[in-house]
Protein backbone atom coordinates (compact mmCIF):
# COMPACT_ATOMS: atom_id res chain seq x y z
CA UNK A 1 0.00 0.00 0.00
CA UNK A 2 2.62 2.28 0.99
CA UNK A 3 4.51 1.87 -2.53
CA UNK A 4 1.34 2.64 -4.30
CA UNK A 5 0.83 5.81 -2.89
CA UNK A 6 4.85 6.74 -3.44
CA UNK A 7 3.88 5.86 -7.12
CA UNK A 8 0.28 7.87 -6.81
CA UNK A 9 2.43 11.35 -4.96
CA UNK A 10 5.40 11.01 -7.77
CA UNK A 11 3.11 11.05 -10.77
CA UNK A 12 1.84 14.20 -11.31
CA UNK A 13 5.81 15.11 -11.95
CA UNK A 14 5.75 12.41 -15.31
CA UNK A 15 2.98 13.37 -16.86
CA UNK A 16 2.17 15.87 -19.24
CA UNK A 17 3.41 19.51 -17.98
CA UNK A 18 5.13 17.48 -15.05
CA UNK A 19 8.65 18.51 -14.23
CA UNK A 20 9.71 15.26 -15.58
CA UNK A 21 7.53 14.89 -18.24
CA UNK A 22 9.85 13.21 -20.48
CA UNK A 23 10.82 10.36 -18.45
CA UNK A 24 7.18 9.24 -18.41
CA UNK A 25 7.87 6.50 -20.55
CA UNK A 26 10.40 4.95 -17.22
CA UNK A 27 7.95 5.87 -15.16
CA UNK A 28 4.98 4.21 -16.18
CA UNK A 29 7.34 0.65 -17.17
CA UNK A 30 8.10 0.66 -13.78
CA UNK A 31 4.57 1.71 -12.30
CA UNK A 32 2.86 -1.22 -14.90
CA UNK A 33 5.41 -3.89 -14.28
CA UNK A 34 4.11 -3.54 -10.66
CA UNK A 35 0.41 -3.31 -10.98
CA UNK A 36 -2.10 -3.54 -13.51
CA UNK A 37 -2.05 -0.32 -16.24
CA UNK A 38 -5.51 1.98 -15.10
CA UNK A 39 -5.68 1.82 -18.56
CA UNK A 40 -7.34 -1.40 -19.23
CA UNK A 41 -10.72 -1.11 -21.08
CA UNK A 42 -13.71 -3.00 -18.90
CA UNK A 43 -16.63 -1.32 -20.24
CA UNK A 44 -18.88 -2.07 -23.55
CA UNK A 45 -18.68 -1.46 -26.28
CA UNK A 46 -15.14 -2.00 -26.86
CA UNK A 47 -14.25 -4.65 -23.94
CA UNK A 48 -14.33 -8.36 -25.49
CA UNK A 49 -12.05 -9.56 -22.80
CA UNK A 50 -10.64 -8.57 -19.20
CA UNK A 51 -7.17 -9.97 -20.82
CA UNK A 52 -4.37 -6.99 -21.32
CA UNK A 53 -0.85 -6.91 -23.08
CA UNK A 54 0.45 -7.00 -19.15
CA UNK A 55 -1.24 -10.33 -18.61
CA UNK A 56 -0.89 -12.12 -22.33
CA UNK A 57 3.18 -11.12 -22.17
CA UNK A 58 3.29 -12.60 -18.41
CA UNK A 59 1.14 -15.66 -20.01
CA UNK A 60 4.02 -16.34 -22.45
CA UNK A 61 6.56 -15.94 -19.86
CA UNK A 62 4.48 -18.24 -17.95
CA UNK A 63 5.34 -20.99 -20.61
CA UNK A 64 8.73 -20.74 -21.24
CA UNK A 65 9.25 -21.96 -17.57
CA UNK A 66 9.64 -25.55 -18.63
CA UNK A 67 11.93 -24.79 -21.62
CA UNK A 68 14.05 -22.79 -19.04
CA UNK A 69 14.30 -25.49 -16.16
CA UNK A 70 15.07 -28.29 -18.87
CA UNK A 71 17.54 -26.11 -20.45
CA UNK A 72 19.39 -25.26 -17.09
CA UNK A 73 19.36 -28.78 -16.14
CA UNK A 74 20.58 -29.98 -19.48
CA UNK A 75 23.38 -27.47 -19.89
CA UNK A 76 24.75 -28.48 -16.80
CA UNK A 77 24.51 -31.56 -17.57
CA UNK A 78 26.50 -31.53 -20.94
CA UNK A 79 28.92 -28.97 -19.01
CA UNK A 80 29.49 -31.67 -15.84
CA UNK A 81 30.19 -34.61 -18.10
CA UNK A 82 32.60 -33.20 -20.11
CA UNK A 83 34.22 -32.04 -16.84
CA UNK A 84 34.15 -35.83 -15.87
CA UNK A 85 36.98 -35.83 -18.79
CA UNK A 86 38.51 -32.82 -19.85
CA UNK A 87 38.74 -31.10 -16.15
CA UNK A 88 37.35 -27.58 -15.07
CA UNK A 89 38.09 -23.79 -15.29
CA UNK A 90 36.82 -20.55 -15.51
CA UNK A 91 34.71 -18.06 -13.06
CA UNK A 92 32.28 -20.70 -13.30
CA UNK A 93 33.92 -23.58 -11.99
CA UNK A 94 35.44 -21.16 -9.11
CA UNK A 95 31.51 -20.50 -8.14
CA UNK A 96 31.02 -23.78 -7.97
CA UNK A 97 34.05 -24.59 -5.55
CA UNK A 98 33.47 -22.03 -3.62
CA UNK A 99 29.94 -23.21 -3.26
CA UNK A 100 30.91 -26.83 -3.06
CA UNK A 101 28.38 -27.87 -5.42
CA UNK A 102 30.72 -30.34 -7.47
CA UNK A 103 30.51 -31.60 -10.84
CA UNK A 104 28.58 -34.58 -10.84
CA UNK A 105 26.69 -34.91 -13.54
CA UNK A 106 24.31 -37.27 -11.64
CA UNK A 107 23.58 -34.40 -9.14
CA UNK A 108 20.31 -32.48 -10.51
CA UNK A 109 20.91 -29.43 -8.37
CA UNK A 110 24.57 -29.68 -9.95
CA UNK A 111 23.24 -29.41 -13.34
CA UNK A 112 20.65 -26.71 -12.60
CA UNK A 113 23.08 -24.24 -11.14
CA UNK A 114 26.05 -24.74 -13.58
CA UNK A 115 23.71 -24.42 -16.20
CA UNK A 116 22.53 -21.33 -14.60
CA UNK A 117 25.87 -19.52 -14.63
CA UNK A 118 25.47 -19.97 -18.52
CA UNK A 119 22.35 -18.88 -19.31
CA UNK A 120 21.87 -16.14 -16.48
CA UNK A 121 24.87 -13.76 -18.18
CA UNK A 122 23.47 -14.11 -21.51
CA UNK A 123 19.86 -13.09 -19.78
CA UNK A 124 21.07 -10.01 -18.25
CA UNK A 125 22.82 -8.61 -21.35
CA UNK A 126 19.71 -9.47 -23.18
CA UNK A 127 17.74 -7.51 -20.47
CA UNK A 128 19.83 -4.47 -20.11
CA UNK A 129 21.05 -3.79 -23.75
CA UNK A 130 17.19 -4.89 -25.21
CA UNK A 131 16.05 -2.37 -22.27
CA UNK A 132 18.00 0.74 -22.91
CA UNK A 133 17.38 0.07 -26.79
CA UNK A 134 13.34 0.01 -25.64
CA UNK A 135 13.44 2.91 -23.32
CA UNK A 136 15.74 5.16 -25.47
CA UNK A 137 13.01 4.47 -28.84
CA UNK A 138 10.12 5.30 -25.96
CA UNK A 139 11.80 8.67 -24.63
CA UNK A 140 12.26 10.13 -27.94
CA UNK A 141 9.02 8.77 -29.24
CA UNK A 142 7.18 10.11 -26.27
CA UNK A 143 5.23 6.65 -25.52
CA UNK A 144 5.16 3.87 -22.85
CA UNK A 145 7.85 0.77 -22.47
CA UNK A 146 5.94 -2.08 -23.91
CA UNK A 147 5.40 -5.15 -21.87
CA UNK A 148 6.46 -6.89 -25.11
CA UNK A 149 10.26 -6.61 -24.89
CA UNK A 150 10.09 -9.22 -21.82
CA UNK A 151 8.65 -12.18 -24.22
CA UNK A 152 11.35 -10.65 -26.84
CA UNK A 153 14.29 -11.11 -24.16
CA UNK A 154 13.01 -14.52 -22.94
CA UNK A 155 12.74 -16.24 -26.40
CA UNK A 156 16.17 -15.00 -27.54
CA UNK A 157 17.67 -16.11 -24.67
CA UNK A 158 16.64 -19.12 -25.17
CA UNK A 159 17.35 -19.48 -28.48
CA UNK A 160 21.31 -19.13 -28.08
CA UNK A 161 23.80 -21.62 -27.43
CA UNK A 162 25.31 -21.88 -24.16
CA UNK A 163 28.73 -20.75 -25.07
CA UNK A 164 27.58 -17.37 -26.88
CA UNK A 165 29.97 -14.67 -26.15
CA UNK A 166 28.20 -12.16 -24.32
CA UNK A 167 29.34 -8.93 -26.64
CA UNK A 168 27.68 -11.15 -29.82
CA UNK A 169 24.13 -11.40 -27.13
CA UNK A 170 23.86 -7.48 -27.24
CA UNK A 171 24.74 -6.85 -30.70
CA UNK A 172 22.15 -9.72 -31.87
CA UNK A 173 19.42 -7.95 -29.21
CA UNK A 174 20.37 -4.61 -30.19
CA UNK A 175 19.63 -5.36 -34.04
CA UNK A 176 16.32 -7.61 -33.76
CA UNK A 177 14.66 -4.90 -31.16
CA UNK A 178 16.03 -1.57 -33.56
CA UNK A 179 15.87 -3.46 -36.84
CA UNK A 180 12.88 -6.19 -36.13
CA UNK A 181 10.91 -3.78 -34.29
CA UNK A 182 11.53 -0.01 -33.03
CA UNK A 183 12.29 1.04 -37.07
CA UNK A 184 8.53 -0.32 -37.62
CA UNK A 185 6.99 1.74 -34.72
CA UNK A 186 7.77 -0.77 -32.23
CA UNK A 187 5.00 -3.31 -30.33
CA UNK A 188 2.30 -4.53 -32.41
CA UNK A 189 3.83 -3.19 -35.65
CA UNK A 190 6.71 -4.87 -36.75
CA UNK A 191 6.51 -7.29 -39.38
CA UNK A 192 9.41 -9.78 -37.95
CA UNK A 193 10.01 -11.83 -34.96
CA UNK A 194 11.98 -9.72 -33.05
CA UNK A 195 13.96 -12.15 -31.48
CA UNK A 196 14.49 -14.60 -34.70
CA UNK A 197 15.75 -11.33 -36.46
CA UNK A 198 18.23 -10.58 -33.50
CA UNK A 199 19.43 -14.57 -33.90
CA UNK A 200 19.58 -14.39 -37.97
CA UNK A 201 21.40 -11.39 -37.88
CA UNK A 202 24.39 -13.35 -35.29
CA UNK A 203 23.97 -16.30 -38.03
CA UNK A 204 24.81 -14.41 -41.04
CA UNK A 205 27.42 -12.00 -39.30
CA UNK A 206 28.97 -14.73 -37.45
CA UNK A 207 28.21 -18.10 -38.63
CA UNK A 208 31.32 -20.19 -36.79
CA UNK A 209 29.96 -19.36 -33.55
CA UNK A 210 25.98 -19.29 -34.65
CA UNK A 211 25.75 -21.19 -37.39
CA UNK A 212 22.14 -24.12 -37.92
CA UNK A 213 24.62 -27.28 -36.77
CA UNK A 214 26.06 -25.34 -33.81
CA UNK A 215 28.99 -26.72 -32.21
CA UNK A 216 28.76 -26.92 -28.98
CA UNK A 217 31.69 -25.79 -26.78
CA UNK A 218 31.28 -24.48 -23.19
CA UNK A 219 34.30 -26.62 -21.87
CA UNK A 220 37.68 -25.91 -23.40
CA UNK A 221 39.12 -28.79 -25.48
CA UNK A 222 35.30 -30.14 -25.61
CA UNK A 223 33.12 -30.25 -28.83
CA UNK A 224 30.49 -31.53 -30.05
CA UNK A 225 27.69 -31.91 -33.02
CA UNK A 226 24.43 -31.16 -32.58
CA UNK A 227 21.71 -33.86 -33.53
CA UNK A 228 20.40 -32.12 -36.68
CA UNK A 229 23.75 -31.63 -37.70
CA UNK A 230 24.81 -35.68 -37.17
CA UNK A 231 21.70 -36.43 -38.91
CA UNK A 232 22.29 -33.96 -42.06
CA UNK A 233 25.76 -35.44 -42.28
CA UNK A 234 25.21 -39.68 -41.78
CA UNK A 235 21.77 -39.65 -41.50
CA UNK A 236 19.03 -40.11 -38.46
CA UNK A 237 19.73 -43.76 -38.45
CA UNK A 238 23.55 -43.03 -37.13
CA UNK A 239 22.10 -40.62 -34.29
CA UNK A 240 21.96 -43.81 -31.64
CA UNK A 241 25.60 -44.46 -32.83
CA UNK A 242 26.49 -40.59 -31.21
CA UNK A 243 24.32 -41.78 -27.97
CA UNK A 244 21.21 -40.19 -29.15
CA UNK A 245 17.90 -41.66 -29.32
CA UNK A 246 14.26 -40.20 -30.28
CA UNK A 247 13.54 -40.35 -27.02
CA UNK A 248 16.46 -38.09 -25.53
CA UNK A 249 15.81 -35.79 -28.12
CA UNK A 250 12.34 -35.46 -27.31
CA UNK A 251 12.64 -35.00 -23.43
CA UNK A 252 16.00 -32.81 -24.20
CA UNK A 253 19.14 -34.78 -22.86
CA UNK A 254 20.72 -34.08 -25.91
CA UNK A 255 23.46 -30.84 -27.28
CA UNK A 256 21.84 -27.71 -28.68
CA UNK A 257 20.87 -24.03 -27.72
CA UNK A 258 19.36 -23.59 -24.29
CA UNK A 259 15.81 -23.80 -24.64
CA UNK A 260 15.19 -25.71 -27.86
CA UNK A 261 16.41 -29.53 -26.86
CA UNK A 262 13.44 -30.62 -25.21
CA UNK A 263 10.52 -30.89 -27.46
CA UNK A 264 8.58 -32.16 -24.40
CA UNK A 265 9.19 -28.85 -22.60
CA UNK A 266 8.11 -26.87 -25.44
CA UNK A 267 4.96 -29.07 -25.72
CA UNK A 268 3.66 -28.63 -22.14
CA UNK A 269 4.67 -24.80 -22.97
CA UNK A 270 2.13 -24.81 -26.50
CA UNK A 271 -0.38 -26.42 -24.72
CA UNK A 272 -0.46 -23.86 -21.76
CA UNK A 273 -0.44 -21.40 -24.07
CA UNK A 274 -3.43 -23.18 -26.21
CA UNK A 275 -5.75 -23.81 -23.05
CA UNK A 276 -5.35 -19.87 -22.41
CA UNK A 277 -6.35 -19.05 -26.09
CA UNK A 278 -2.87 -17.07 -26.22
CA UNK A 279 -1.69 -19.10 -29.32
CA UNK A 280 -4.27 -20.16 -32.26
CA UNK A 281 -4.62 -23.38 -33.08
CA UNK A 282 -4.66 -22.88 -36.41
CA UNK A 283 -1.25 -21.97 -36.85
CA UNK A 284 -0.05 -25.09 -35.37
CA UNK A 285 -2.49 -27.52 -37.11
CA UNK A 286 -1.12 -25.63 -40.57
CA UNK A 287 2.76 -25.95 -39.31
CA UNK A 288 2.36 -29.64 -38.19
CA UNK A 289 0.12 -30.54 -41.32
CA UNK A 290 2.94 -28.89 -44.05
CA UNK A 291 5.38 -30.48 -42.10
CA UNK A 292 4.51 -34.18 -42.21
CA UNK A 293 3.21 -34.24 -45.67
CA UNK A 294 6.41 -32.34 -46.96
CA UNK A 295 8.43 -34.83 -45.21
CA UNK A 296 7.02 -37.51 -45.98
CA UNK A 297 6.77 -37.06 -49.52
CA UNK A 298 10.45 -36.38 -49.72
CA UNK A 299 10.59 -39.58 -47.81
CA UNK A 300 8.90 -41.63 -50.52
CA UNK A 301 10.75 -40.06 -53.67
CA UNK A 302 14.36 -40.59 -51.29
CA UNK A 303 17.66 -39.60 -52.57
CA UNK A 304 20.65 -41.90 -52.76
CA UNK A 305 23.32 -38.59 -51.77
CA UNK A 306 21.50 -36.72 -49.07
CA UNK A 307 20.32 -38.78 -46.08
CA UNK A 308 18.06 -36.35 -44.88
CA UNK A 309 15.33 -37.30 -47.46
CA UNK A 310 15.15 -40.11 -45.72
CA UNK A 311 14.53 -38.57 -42.37
CA UNK A 312 10.83 -39.47 -41.06
CA UNK A 313 8.91 -36.16 -39.82
CA UNK A 314 8.48 -37.11 -36.15
CA UNK A 315 12.41 -37.05 -36.10
CA UNK A 316 11.97 -33.51 -37.39
CA UNK A 317 9.29 -32.52 -34.89
CA UNK A 318 11.99 -33.04 -31.90
CA UNK A 319 15.17 -32.38 -33.22
CA UNK A 320 16.68 -28.67 -33.75
CA UNK A 321 13.94 -25.71 -32.83
CA UNK A 322 11.21 -26.89 -34.38
CA UNK A 323 9.40 -27.73 -30.87
CA UNK A 324 10.11 -24.29 -29.95
CA UNK A 325 9.94 -22.42 -32.72
CA UNK A 326 6.39 -24.20 -33.21
CA UNK A 327 5.08 -23.25 -29.52
CA UNK A 328 6.63 -19.83 -29.29
CA UNK A 329 7.63 -18.62 -32.80
CA UNK A 330 4.73 -19.30 -35.37
CA UNK A 331 1.80 -18.70 -32.73
CA UNK A 332 3.39 -14.90 -32.21
CA UNK A 333 0.09 -13.32 -32.81
CA UNK A 334 1.80 -10.06 -34.40
CA UNK A 335 4.13 -11.21 -37.35
CA UNK A 336 1.41 -14.22 -38.16
CA UNK A 337 -1.28 -13.85 -40.46
CA UNK A 338 -4.65 -12.33 -38.76
CA UNK A 339 -7.22 -14.25 -40.97
CA UNK A 340 -8.50 -17.76 -40.28
CA UNK A 341 -8.22 -19.44 -43.66
CA UNK A 342 -4.59 -17.71 -43.77
CA UNK A 343 -3.03 -19.03 -39.97
CA UNK A 344 -3.59 -22.51 -41.91
CA UNK A 345 -1.82 -21.20 -44.84
CA UNK A 346 0.72 -19.51 -43.02
CA UNK A 347 1.58 -22.64 -40.64
CA UNK A 348 1.30 -24.86 -43.72
CA UNK A 349 4.10 -22.42 -45.34
CA UNK A 350 6.21 -22.73 -42.45
CA UNK A 351 6.23 -26.24 -41.92
CA UNK A 352 6.89 -26.69 -46.07
CA UNK A 353 10.21 -24.45 -45.57
CA UNK A 354 11.70 -26.13 -42.35
CA UNK A 355 11.92 -29.44 -44.10
CA UNK A 356 12.63 -27.89 -47.64
CA UNK A 357 15.49 -25.99 -45.69
CA UNK A 358 17.05 -28.38 -43.61
CA UNK A 359 16.94 -31.45 -46.73
CA UNK A 360 17.13 -29.56 -49.88
CA UNK A 361 20.33 -26.97 -48.10
CA UNK A 362 23.06 -29.61 -46.82
CA UNK A 363 24.90 -26.01 -46.02
CA UNK A 364 22.20 -24.99 -43.20
CA UNK A 365 20.29 -28.52 -41.72
CA UNK A 366 18.48 -26.05 -38.97
CA UNK A 367 15.94 -24.47 -40.79
CA UNK A 368 12.80 -23.07 -38.99
CA UNK A 369 13.94 -19.46 -37.75
CA UNK A 370 14.80 -18.69 -41.73
CA UNK A 371 11.46 -20.63 -42.12
CA UNK A 372 9.15 -18.36 -39.82
CA UNK A 373 10.68 -15.30 -40.85
CA UNK A 374 9.98 -16.30 -44.56
CA UNK A 375 6.52 -16.90 -43.36
CA UNK A 376 6.66 -12.90 -41.60
CA UNK A 377 7.53 -11.82 -44.68
CA UNK A 378 4.31 -13.54 -46.59
CA UNK A 379 2.02 -13.37 -43.73
CA UNK A 380 0.36 -9.80 -45.06
CA UNK A 381 0.08 -10.95 -48.56
CA UNK A 382 -1.49 -14.48 -47.25
CA UNK A 383 -4.02 -12.30 -45.05
CA UNK A 384 -4.96 -9.86 -48.25
CA UNK A 385 -5.65 -12.31 -50.34
CA UNK A 386 -7.57 -14.36 -48.35
CA UNK A 387 -9.32 -10.88 -47.32
CA UNK A 388 -9.90 -10.14 -50.92
CA UNK A 389 -11.26 -13.86 -52.07
CA UNK A 390 -14.04 -13.31 -49.10
CA UNK A 391 -14.93 -9.75 -51.02
CA UNK A 392 -15.11 -10.91 -54.00
CA UNK A 393 -17.27 -14.57 -52.81
CA UNK A 394 -19.22 -12.00 -51.03
CA UNK A 395 -20.22 -9.18 -54.50
CA UNK A 396 -20.53 -12.82 -56.37
CA UNK A 397 -23.25 -13.89 -53.74
CA UNK A 398 -24.64 -10.36 -53.63
CA UNK A 399 -25.10 -10.43 -57.29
Amino acid sequence: MGLRNFFDRIEPNFVKGGKYEKFFPIYEMVESFLYTPKTVTTAAPHARSYIDMKRIMTYVVIATIPCILVGLYNVGFQVNSAIATYGASGWRAWIIDALGIGFNPANPLANILHGALYFLPIYITTLVVGGICEVIFATVRGHEVNEGFLVTSMLYALILPPSAPLWQVALGIAFGVVIGKEVFGGTGKNFLNPALTGRAFLYFAYPAQMSGDTIWTPVDGFSGATALSVGASDGYQQLAAHGVSWMDAFLGTIQGSIGEVSALACFIGLAFLLITKIANWRLVVGCLVGMIAFSTLLNLIGSDTNPMFAMPWYWHLVIGGYAFGLAFMVTEPVSASHTNLGRYIYGALIGVMVVMIRVINPAFPEGMMLAILFGNVFAPLIDYFVVQANIKRRAKRHA
